[in-house]
């Protein structure tokens, strides 16, 4: 995959797409935090397995839809102390978070469709050019 570099603009010099995987982040948070409660380090160490890098943008993102999601009721979070260093904010789903995560996993697969369908294409096209 191909890294972008100065003024969104990816190194081949095409118009770089990678910013809109943010939109992404929010699915994935909710499938983390289901069944298993959180802190933000563990996601974010989570969240490397679906393609986000760990940058201080990502981890920005993260807190942010993380804030975002409990202002909504989605997910709920408490702080905890643990055996080393300051205490940590847990976060957890909720059952409108759970129902959220339902919803995007049926998105996410009627999406997929409608990606495939475009890879498809673009293959046939690409192989006649």
């Amino acid at each position: 995959m191909t890294v972008c570099g100065r003024n969104n603009k990816c190194r081949s010099g095409s118009s770089c797409i990678h910013g809109r995987m943010e939109k992404f982040m929010e699915p994935s948070i909710l499938l983390f935090l289901w069944g298993q409660r959180s802190h933000g380090y563990e996601l974010m160490e989570k969240l490397k397995t679906l393609g986000f890098e760990g940058s201080s943008a990502d981890m920005a993102t993260l807190y942010r839809t993380l804030r975002n999601l409990e202002e909504d009721g989605m997910v709920v979070s408490t702080w905890e102390e643990g055996s080393q260093g300051p205490p940590k904010r847990v976060y957890e789903l909720t059952e409108n978070g759970e129902a959220l995560l339902h919803n995007w996993a049926r998105a996410i697969q009627v999406q997929r469709a409608r990606l495939d369908r475009f890879l498809a294409l673009y293959e046939q096209r690409r192989q006649s050019t």
